[in-house]
């Protein structure tokens, strides 16, 4: 019966060598996925706030700086006008 329980000793260990690594990259990929969120929600939240200053026929750059200043760190805003309608758009990089 010793000899079955000496070949059981370093399962343990392997699994632990296995199922580390898993959860860290599990835990990174949760990370990533809510700064990605994150940025998701700024962008819309920054084409809106320049949406409704379009809307308020505030200034062209008024409406710019209102995106802008909601938008993340780097993205990219454009602001145009077709027909009746006033289109924002919000561009930024994913994180990581």
């Amino acid at each position: 019966m010793r000899s079955s329980e000496g070949a059981d000793r370093g399962s343990v260990t392997a699994e632990a060598a296995v199922a580390v690594p898993a959860l860290v990259v599990f835990a990174m990929a949760l990370v990533w996925a809510l700064m990605a969120a994150s940025a998701q929600i700024q962008c819309v939240d920054a084409a809106r706030a320049g949406a409704r200053a379009a809307a308020r026929s505030e200034p062209r750059a008024a409406a710019l700086a209102a995106a802008r200043s909601a938008a993340p760190e780097g993205a990219r805003v454009t602001l145009g006008r077709a027909g009746e309608l006033w289109r924002v758009r919000v561009e930024a990089k994913a994180p990581g």
